[in-house]
């Protein structure tokens, strides 16, 4: 019996370095779903060895371990960006553009410059920087692993903010994620400044 072959979720990186980039950095985004809230990316620059475990697609890691991870990641990594797109800007330029904007402030907000990126999804970046879209990168590569966990724990931050100031809405239990009780709470309740006007199940309650 053969035994699957262990996934080394360095390669695309250390593909990187022997082409000879020094600093490739992970992109990933969080929110490209919902319907309220700002989609946000990070981009991630990870140092060769990292004394930190776990590291995976966030949608596989509990609330909890992602913020433990986050911390971990901010502390040990050589630089994070953050780039975050508002729901009226996604409702002018629509959420995959938007998405894409996210991933290029996330780099432009890099204290450390990165030489190379590996970006998750199917798409590249407007950027001058070389770079590669990887399919499924979340599950694939550490550095988009680690971007995934930091996009999405900043994202999860930032809504239950918005629970606070919006509390017939519930954001803090469903992030803004077209569940069943949100799309009620919009049929009841109408429409938040912080909702996606251009998205079915919100559009047609905009007046």
């Amino acid at each position: 019996m053969t035994t699957a072959p262990t996934l080394d979720m360095w390669a695309f990186e250390k593909q990187a370095r022997v082409a000879g980039f020094v600093n490739p950095a992970g992109l990933d985004e969080a929110g490209r779903g919902p319907l309220a809230g700002p989609v946000v990316s990070a981009a991630v620059m990870l140092p060769d060895t990292l004394p930190v475990s776990g590291i995976r697609d966030s949608k596989k890691i509990s609330p909890k371990n992602r913020e433990k991870l986050f911390d971990e990641i901010l502390c040990h990594a050589m630089a994070v960006g953050v780039g975050i797109v508002e729901p009226a800007e996604i409702d002018r330029i629509n959420i995959l553009q938007a998405a894409l904007l996210s991933m290029a402030i996330a780099v432009r907000n890099m204290n450390q410059a990165p030489d190379y990126l590996l970006i998750d999804g199917t798409f590249t970046i407007s950027s001058v920087l070389p770079q590669k879209a990887i399919p499924k990168g979340d599950a694939l590569s550490i550095s988009i692993a680690a971007a995934s966990i930091v996009a999405k724990v900043t994202r999860d931050r930032i809504m239950a903010q918005y629970a606070s100031q919006y509390p017939e809405f519930d954001f803090l239990k469903h992030k803004g994620y077209p569940t069943k009780a949100h799309k009620e709470a919009i049929r009841i309740h109408g429409v938040s400044p912080i909702h996606r006007r251009s998205f079915k199940g919100v559009r047609e309650y905009c007046r």
